[in-house]
């Protein structure tokens, strides 16, 4: 894309197949690039902080040699009742993370980074997105888990595939927050950028 003004390429700080995959439908030319930070929870910081500054970390510890790249950093942090839900890594954590959150709500914050280090320009936002849990039975997330295997996903269930039948709503400005990339609010970022979009 050749625009006067336009960052010279543009990077997805993430390793996640998810998050590429939804970049993907801007119809971007981009590259990907793993970020490496320390993601641990600081003492007092809440899950939309942590959200926050997680994704600002990882789009600014990409460094280029040359050009005026645009990087962006994604995060996303659930909570239910106060309790952070990181990625399970295990069914059995899994299955534990499941059956906490049956029957509550889980708030995700879905936060974003643009990082233009040659025009020290950061732009940042945040997405809410408030799931209602059904009540479930210990057979059924067991039975979930096995099928669908959300271990890489925070919360323990995979939206776009069959977790949604663990729902009972889901309120959200932007949809796609909840797969872990505000499309609607990622494409009015690069468009105050200069990319067209569409």
């Amino acid at each position: 894309m050749t625009h006067k003004g336009l960052p010279s390429e543009l990077i997805l700080a993430s390793s996640s197949v998810y998050r590429r995959r939804l970049l993907e439908r801007l119809g971007l030319t981009f590259t990907t690039a793993t970020p490496s930070i320390d993601e641990t929870t600081r003492p007092g910081e809440s899950a939309q902080s942590l959200s926050k500054r997680l994704s600002r970390e990882k789009a600014q510890v990409i460094s280029t040699k040359s050009g005026d790249p645009l990087v962006i950093g994604a995060d996303q942090v659930a909570a239910c009742e106060n309790r952070l839900l990181g990625k399970p890594g295990s069914a059995a954590g899994a299955i534990e993370q499941l059956s906490f959150c049956a029957g509550r709500y889980v708030v995700f914050f879905s936060s974003i980074a643009l990082w233009r280090p040659a025009q020290n320009q950061l732009i940042e936002a945040t997405e809410t997105v408030e799931v209602s849990m059904r009540a479930l039975e210990l057979a059924e997330i067991e039975a979930y888990v096995a099928k669908d295997k959300p271990l890489d996903c925070a919360g323990s269930f995979k939206v776009e595939s069959l977790g949604i039948a663990l729902f009972r709503s889901v309120t959200a400005r932007d949809p796609t927050a909840l797969e872990g990339l505000p499309l609607i609010t990622v494409s009015a970022m690069l468009r105050d950028v200069g990319y067209a979009i569409p």
